[in-house]
């Protein structure tokens, strides 16, 4: 579903083509099973110069690191995530199984689909640590830790202190957050009603497949209705069997849910880091404002508030006039940074407004396309699967040898 509308997803295909399960010792030197994904791009049109590149073999956790980099180099980009590290939302017949190879193959097609959004983004698409995380095998943790992404990224109880004290908190991103979380919460109550239905719809199959057995067996001891026993009971199998195939497309179409479930996770990150430069922008100004005050004080001799200062001047006397001017001097070269920071402050935080808004109307429309596409082969999805189900019954219904003839 995603478009080819960047000059990097023109060029090239990219595939996570296989997964394989190793063994080794992890960072504490403990022995550890792990799953690797191999990545490949095949070139479309002529590479102009860019290197061929390997097909490197990746480790969840290095996907993970990749996108903490876009999170911390792009935070006004509604970045893509990650397929779910742990199954969530699981019925009874789903393995929650990080190894199994039903969810590996799933989480295989979401690490594909990670990669070829991120490709598909106009800014994404030309980041240098992305193309090297498609094509070096080696080398590209060195190069992405290089870049220093950790010493800018914003601490946890940082941003829960710029939640906390902004005083002025934008509206527009004050409604995206409670988009975010309407968004999160809907789609999370339809993926657990889904589970619920699917593990009813399971055993209700799986009762047919016990009547089909009874059936057959029954089919043995009967002579005049015995061919039509032992046909009713094949038909109980073949509807029982079918459900495996019905719920595995169904998980299908729940792992595109849960895309956007992950998804208002990002949205999140966009609102956290406005109100971070929101919060240092009113720091700013209330910085200006001191020094003002400051500067005013010195200057009429008046001291508005209690200061250490201005008990000082009392108990040992004023400045002289040189001290005085030196201080106004040192105070207004201040107020001059201040100033200048307040308007780079000002001018950082307009245009994060600006990118991160053609961001968040960018994502919205994929959003709305996207799942109603989803939704809509869903539902095209149960009705063939129930016309199928109808036709089958019907045929054993309407089979003259049918027990039900018969008796």
């Amino acid at each position: 579903m995603v478009e080819r509308e960047t000059a990097l997803l023109k060029k090239i295909d990219i595939n996570v083509a296989e997964s394989e399960k190793r063994s080794g010792k992890n960072t504490v030197n403990m022995q550890e099973t792990y799953t690797v994904y191999l990545i490949e791009i095949r070139w479309v049109v002529e590479r102009g110069g860019l290197p061929v590149g390997d097909s490197p073999w990746r480790r969840y956790s290095e996907f993970e690191l990749l996108r903490t980099y876009l999170l911390v180099t792009y935070p006004f980009v509604v970045i893509p995530p990650l397929p779910e590290k742990r199954a969530e939302f699981v019925w009874h017949k789903l393995s929650a199984d990080n190894l199994d190879p039903d969810f590996v193959e799933r989480r295989r097609l979401g690490l594909e689909n990670f990669l070829i959004r991120v490709a598909s983004h106009s800014v994404l698409s030309k980041d240098k640590i992305f193309y090297q995380f498609l094509t070096e095998e080696k080398g590209w943790r060195e190069a992405v830790l290089e870049t220093g992404f950790q010493d800018k990224a914003d601490s946890r109880l940082k941003s829960l202190s710029a939640t906390l004290r902004v005083k002025n908190p934008d509206k527009s991103f004050t409604d995206l957050k409670q988009y975010s979380d309407e968004l999160n919460s809907a789609i999370s109550h339809l993926l657990r009603v889904r589970a619920k239905v699917a593990d009813r719809m399971y055993g209700v199959y799986k009762v047919h497949g016990n009547y089909g057995r009874i059936f057959s067996e029954w089919s043995a001891i009967e002579k005049e209705m015995g061919d039509g026993l032992q046909s009713a009971g094949h038909h109980m199998d073949t509807h029982s069997a079918s459900v495996d195939d019905i719920l595995e497309e169904e998980e299908h179409y729940a792992d595109q849910l849960k895309e956007y479930l992950f998804y208002t996770d990002a949205l999140r990150s966009v609102c956290r880091k406005h109100e971070l430069i929101q919060y240092e922008l009113e720091m700013a100004v209330l910085d200006l404002a001191s020094k003002k005050q400051q500067r005013e004080e010195l200057t009429t001799g008046a001291v508005r508030v209690f200061s250490l200062k201005g008990m000082s001047s009392k108990l040992f006397g004023q400045e002289s006039p040189e001290q005085r001017e030196s201080r106004l001097a040192a105070l207004q070269q201040s107020i001059q940074a201040s100033e200048d920071a307040v308007l780079d402050k000002n001018q950082e935080c307009r245009e994060f407004m600006r990118m991160s808004w053609e961001e968040v109307k960018r994502f919205k429309e994929q959003k709305d396309r996207e799942l109603r596409e989803a939704l809509i082969s869903y539902a095209i999805m149960q009705i063939s699967m129930c016309k199928k189900v109808g036709d089958n019954m019907g045929t054993a219904t309407c089979d003259p040898h049918h027990v039900t003839r018969t008796m």
